[in-house]
């Protein structure tokens, strides 16, 4: 294909590309919802885990994947980073203008709770999921992007752990964030939360280590996110009072806890073999997979998690089905909902495993699923 064609295909993507500006909804209506007051502040919450799941249900997705003209055109739109790049400001402005709202006794008690999950998707859905894809870039400008935005969550951490630790550790039993089959999504909050958190000082210390360097320095990226993490509350705390603080800390809280969400269902129940003194290398097989297209727009394409995973610097926009990749029964907000009720979600996913097993066995395709033996 010519550079003409190329060029032509790529005015053509561009208004394709805009449909991740669906993403850019959630902190629109938690803006919103916030002058309107009352139980519309519950709005967010709901659309994510009531609308979008139904919606899902209802419109079919695709696995159809760009060819390699396309993924070309696509790889030269310049849109999709800037609308990445658009969510810094986004998801801080939603911070900084619900801390001067409730500085200002905007809300009442019941609608502090409103706004604490309002925002706290926001953390989630937005900022730590854009975070996500910006922390996998090159670019120190954007690589800062995305420590900006994780520091909204309080979990910059994750900037270490998950680069460094979940991407060579992922569907083993010594990454923290990959859930084990009959893994209930409480206790893997706290095994999760806790040991990523240990993981990313580990690989910090072990860093400076091999170079010779102490781990009680400023080098020690861990020590510096405390320190900036420190700071942000306390000017919160300063700017806008305690009661802002205390709902934009819990904000935070549930933002990071969707993000944990979510691990819990992109891994759950898949195993990687041992090979030697290591393990087999990552692939799609290794990932749940979901081509819903209401999650692959709102979550920059992080759905098509497989691919993520087997081709970690592959871009959101040109992110691929696999025939043998686990596929989810439903997608990402329907299955995160479920998974808050682990008799339901082992009922659910515990059958689904035994089907995808034979569905992949009887196609000849490798699996990874710890299926019921």
């Amino acid at each position: 294909m010519n550079t003409r064609a190329i060029e032509q295909a790529t005015d053509t993507l561009q208004w394709g590309s805009l449909k991740y500006l669906a993403g850019f909804v959630i902190p629109a209506v938690a803006i919103a919802t916030m002058f309107a007051g009352g139980a519309w502040t519950f709005a967010t919450p709901a659309i994510i885990f009531l609308v979008l799941p139904l919606l899902e249900f209802l419109i079919p997705g695709t696995t159809a994947n760009p060819d390699a003209d396309e993924e070309r055109a696509l790889a030269r739109d310049r849109i999709h980073d800037w609308i990445l790049y658009a969510t810094v400001p986004v998801q801080w402005a939603v911070i900084v203008f619900t801390g001067w709202a409730i500085a200002g006794g905007w809300f009442s008690a019941v609608e502090l709770v409103g706004v604490t999950l309002s925002v706290g998707m926001c953390c989630g859905v937005l900022g730590i999921n854009a975070a996500h894809e910006l922390g996998h870039r090159r670019k120190v400008s954007e690589q800062r992007m995305s420590k900006a935005l994780l520091l909204t969550s309080l979990y910059m951490h994750f900037f270490i752990e998950h680069n460094r630790g979940h991407h060579a550790h992922v569907a083993t039993d010594e990454d923290p964030a990959s859930a084990r089959r009959g893994e209930w999504l409480q206790a893997f909050f706290v095994r999760s939360v806790i040991f990523s958190w240990l993981s990313a000082w580990r690989l910090e210390r072990e860093r400076l280590e091999r170079q010779g360097r102490s781990p009680l320095t400023l080098d020690n990226e861990m020590l510096r996110f405390q320190l900036i993490q420190f700071a942000y509350v306390l000017a919160l705390l300063v700017l806008f009072g305690p009661l802002a603080t205390l709902v934009l800390v819990g904000a935070a809280i549930v933002g990071f806890l969707l993000l944990e969400n979510v691990n819990y269902i992109e891994h759950y129940g898949l195993r990687r073999q041992a090979e030697g003194d290591g393990y087999e290398r990552t692939l799609p097989i290794h990932s749940w997979n979901s081509n819903h297209p209401l999650g692959r727009v709102f979550l920059f394409e992080l759905t098509r998690h497989s691919d993520h995973h087997a081709h970690a610097r592959r871009r959101y926009q040109v992110l691929r089905h696999f025939d043998e990749s686990p596929q989810l029964p439903a997608g990402y907000p329907a299955m995160m909902l479920l998974a808050w009720f682990p008799p339901l979600w082992f009922a659910v996913m515990h059958r689904h495993i035994d089907r995808e097993e034979a569905r992949v066995r009887a196609a000849g395709l490798p699996s990874a699923l710890q299926a019921t033996r």
